[in-house]
């Protein structure tokens, strides 16, 4: 398939803010699209080159791009530099630059969509002395045989900031109405922005969207799920399993007030559990291989053998997928750690059997998704958690179940919810215990209750450079909470306090400004955008509506908590949790 013609979808999706408008264009095209290119294709439309458990990652820094454009064209830096001031964005400079190129080959051909999949992907696996120079001249090769508006489009995949609007709901819409749409007499009305379809068919309109849910739930892989459905329809998106070695996304919980609510959300009697003030661990065995993944779809086997050999000796020879939560604790108080103290390992390669007896974890298991060959996550909670039980054996200070009650007394709950918090936890969890587990999902049949209500989880999307004794540094951050609609970044205010001048004191602005750097997309003055990677936790006073933010909200006073390594930036908290809040805080 030619990459001309994903240059053009790229362009329609441009061009429109409506989502229902974007779910009928990437439908159409995927009609047209070849079951070979399927895969490829859903991946690209969504900027990616790799599913989201992928540990690959492109790495392909903005000033590599400069030099690619250089080879491509054989212009001057100077020139190509000029170019970026004016347009701030290396994606349009690249557009604006192959339109006046002085490089012309005899060998440049048509672009293809798999030439530009695979040489992105190639860009991953170089490495060792050299390498930049081989990935310029790997991107610079689609450059020179690429029109202006595949230049665009190239260079912001290469960077991961394709930004056409593309959320996992469109993305999962579209894949029902190219494959199911016609079954059920699904109709577009562009100049309605509407899409109807026979009354009758209501129920097996749902039935499609549940079934291509599902299968994305397991598979954690659009272009998995786009090529069964084209290759086989429903029995192919059947047919799709867990994989032990593939993590797929954890359950979400959404946050409740107090526990009247928390009972009218999950019902009684509910599974009270401690919120431990850990990280995410999702643990995948297979036999005698073990398998570790942060909620960030991270393999971190590496950096707990302390983990790994926990489960080897604790839990049966069995292949299953457990969800837990590694907890810090002190080895000599046996008192447990707060996340900060212990989030370091999670990117430890080094001494890792020395940081391990410093800062030793706990494994609290709490879920199962998987367990000889069958998914468990349709299984109600309760027969879930006895499910652990007979798999876990339990050993205090490295692996447990966690720790639960059942109950549908308040004054329990408040006496367990006390308990929790002396020992150290951020609170508890309340589960229903008939429900299923949905990966990926920040759902109602499980929320979770602490004392500080006024937090999210943001994503720094820009920064400005700081003046001063903060020269060098960025020193203003601009924060960004996720539209799951059109799975974009909204703009929700800026933030400068709760960051400290020296590391030691906890997040600093040299830390922060060190870790942004390989992130930044462009600058413009003091100015620089930024590629959404690191999220920070923020408490905040209050929010207000506002123009002056792209997502009509601003937060009053917002102070920076901590940085969350284990969060990554699909996970921060969305648009909807915003407003969510801003109309409870009115009825306040």
């Amino acid at each position: 398939m030619k990459y001309s013609k994903l240059a053009e979808l790229y362009e329609q999706l441009d061009n429109t803010t409506k989502r229902l408008e974007k779910t009928h264009i990437l439908s159409e095209f995927l009609k047209e699209v070849p079951a070979d290119d399927i895969d490829k294709v859903v991946l690209l439309a969504g900027g990616k080159v790799f599913p989201p458990w992928d540990e690959r990652k492109i790495g392909f820094a903005s000033k590599m791009v400069l030099k690619a454009l250089e080879t491509a064209t054989g212009l001057s830096k100077d020139l190509i530099e000029k170019s970026l001031k004016k347009t701030g964005d290396l994606g349009a400079t690249a557009e604006d630059l192959i339109g006046k190129k002085h490089q012309r080959t005899l060998f440049s051909s048509e672009l293809t969509v798999s030439k530009v999949f695979e040489n992105i992907r190639k860009l991953a696996t170089i490495e060792g002395l050299g390498s930049v120079d081989v990935k310029v001249k790997l991107v610079a090769e689609l450059l020179t045989s690429a029109k202006p508006n595949e230049a665009r489009y190239i260079i912001r995949t290469v960077l991961e900031d394709l930004r056409v609007g593309l959320g996992e709901g469109t993305i999962r819409d579209a894949i029902v109405w190219s494959v199911f749409g016609k079954e059920i007499g699904l109709d577009y009305d562009k100049k309605l922005n509407n899409v109807a379809f026979p009354e009758k068919n209501r129920d097996r309109y749902n039935h499609f969207l549940e079934i291509v849910q599902n299968a994305y739930d397991v598979a954690n892989d659009f272009s998995i799920v786009a090529k069964a459905a084209k290759k086989s329809g429903e029995k192919g998106l059947a047919e799709i399993e867990f994989e032990v070695g593939r993590p797929v996304k954890v359950m979400l919980a959404q946050k409740v007030a107090d526990f009247n609510e928390g009972f009218e959300r999950v019902e009684t009697p509910a599974a009270i559990e401690y919120k431990y003030d850990g990280f995410r661990i999702q643990v995948h065995r297979n036999r005698d291989k073990i398998m570790l993944y942060t909620r960030r779809l991270e393999n971190v086997t590496h950096q707990f053998p302390d983990v790994v050999e926990a489960i080897k000796e604790n839990t049966q020879n069995a292949s299953f997928i457990l969800d837990s939560e590694a907890v810090g604790y002190n080895p000599k108080t046996k008192k447990y750690r707060p996340f900060q103290d212990v989030s370091q390992r999670i990117k430890r390669k080094y001494d890792i059997e020395k940081t391990a007896k410093e800062f030793p974890v706990e494994l609290n298991v709490f879920d199962i998704l998987y367990y000889n060959n069958k998914t468990t996550i349709k299984t109600p909670f309760e027969e879930r958690r006895k499910l652990i039980e007979k798999i876990v054996k339990p050993k205090k200070w490295a692996i447990v179940l966690a720790e639960q009650i059942i109950t549908e007394s308040k004054t329990d709950a408040e006496k367990f919810y006390r308990q929790s918090l002396n020992a150290g936890n951020e609170g508890v969890m309340m589960k229903n215990l008939k429900a299923p587990y949905k990966p990926g999902s920040r759902v109602g049949f499980m929320i979770k209750l602490k004392p500080t209500m006024k937090e999210l989880d943001l994503v720094i999307v820009g920064g400005e450079w700081g003046s001063g004794k903060r020269a060098g540094w960025l020193s203003s951050f601009t924060l960004a909470c996720l539209d799951e609609d059109s799975g974009e970044y909204m703009e929700v205010g800026k933030v400068g306090t709760g960051i400290k001048e020296k590391e030691e004191e906890g997040v600093s602005f040299e830390q922060l400004t060190q870790m942004l750097k390989k992130h930044v997309i462009s600058e413009k003055g003091k100015e620089v955008k930024i590629k959404p990677e690191i999220v920070v936790e923020v408490t905040y006073e209050e929010i207000q509506k506002s123009p002056t933010y792209n997502s009509g909200y601003a937060l009053r006073f917002p102070r920076v908590r901590r940085l969350r390594d284990d969060r990554s930036p699909e996970e921060v908290s969305t648009l909807q949790m915003v407003e969510e809040y801003f109309n409870e805080q009115k009825k306040r």
